[in-house]
């Protein structure tokens, strides 16, 4: 009996461990800022069924030497602390190889639940943070120094997470190397612990992401929908108290045939151990409604932190 004990009580510690293994170093991609691409032309116009929109040339920027070279480095930096890298290069790659772009500027017909070139590389990408770098190099005299901002951006979320910013060391050689290396390599230290402090939250309160539920025109179904005296809206938030972390989701809008949630905190990983993302989690609520109220309903992932689930048939 006690020797039961004992094995169960290191499963459950393995447990733990794994599943703060699996939360706590995330995939982070680094690229460079829009206001980085505006400032040195790489910029690209899209399309947006009628809307035009500007968006970062990611290829053409990666061109750079400079730029490659930073963001090489940083990934470099950041992997030495655990965390996974996306290549911002090898991302385009496929995104070129599948034409997935190509679809950004199809017409829909008006259907808003397209995705805009950004959601898409950001959903291809499958990177947790994003850290947006920029820089110039200054020179007085002599002397040359490099001035840096980077922002650490949850993609689930596009809240910043983490941020630096200064000005190197002036020094004699105009060499980008060495100018990355007094600027950046030497003060990165409290943007990686900015990140720890996040990942420490993330792995107390959960991650981040945003539901909406629609139901479809001119379907019987709807938020008011009575099920064994209770409306439909009502049922699903009970769901969502459930199956939230500590409870936390905010209901923003609840209507006959909308309900939208923000400020939904999901676990980071399931009773399996498995990582869970938006789209795992939501299907969740998905196969609920089909299980329990024989429901039947599509889901939609928006981006990587939003779900959309329309309710009353696929």
């Amino acid at each position: 009996m006690r020797t039961r004990i004992i094995l169960s009580i290191i499963s459950i510690f393995c447990f733990s461990v794994l599943s703060f293994g699996q939360a706590k170093k995330p995939t982070l991609m680094v690229v460079p800022s829009d206001n980085w691409c505006a400032t040195n032309g790489y910029m690209t116009t899209v399309d947006m069924q009628g809307a035009i929109e500007q968006f970062p040339d990611y290829e053409n920027a990666l061109l750079n030497n400079n730029l490659t070279f930073a963001i090489s480095k940083i990934g470099e930096l950041m992997s030495s602390q655990g965390f996974d890298l996306q290549d911002l290069g090898m991302v385009m790659k496929n995104l070129r190889n599948d034409a997935v772009l190509d679809d950004v500027t199809r017409s829909s017909e008006g259907n808003d639940l397209a995705e805009n070139a950004r959601e898409r590389l950001m959903r291809v990408a499958k990177a947790d943070i994003i850290i947006q770098l920029s820089y110039h190099i200054n020179k007085v005299g002599p002397k040359y120094s490099l001035t840096y901002n980077m922002q650490g951006i949850d993609a689930y979320t596009e809240k910043q997470i983490a941020a630096a910013s200064g000005t190197g060391e002036q020094i004699f050689s105009g060499e980008f190397s060495m100018l990355l290396e007094k600027s950046i390599v030497e003060n990165i230290g409290g943007f990686q612990g900015q990140f720890q402090d996040y990942l420490d939250k993330l792995q107390e309160q959960g991650r981040e992401v945003r539901l909406e539920c629609r139901a479809w025109n001119g379907n019987e179904i709807n938020f008011e929908s009575d099920y064994g005296g209770e409306e439909l809206g009502f049922l699903i938030e009970e769901w969502m108290a459930d199956n939230t972390v500590q409870g936390r989701f905010s209901t923003d809008d609840a209507s006959e045939n909308r309900m939208t949630f923000s400020q939904v905190r999901i676990p980071l990983v399931n009773e399996r151990g498995r990582a869970v993302d938006t789209r795992l989690w939501a299907n969740g609520l998905r196969r609920w409604l089909k299980e329990k109220y024989s429901i039947e309903a599509k889901l939609y992932i928006k981006g990587l932190g939003k779900a959309i689930i329309m309710v009353g048939e696929k």
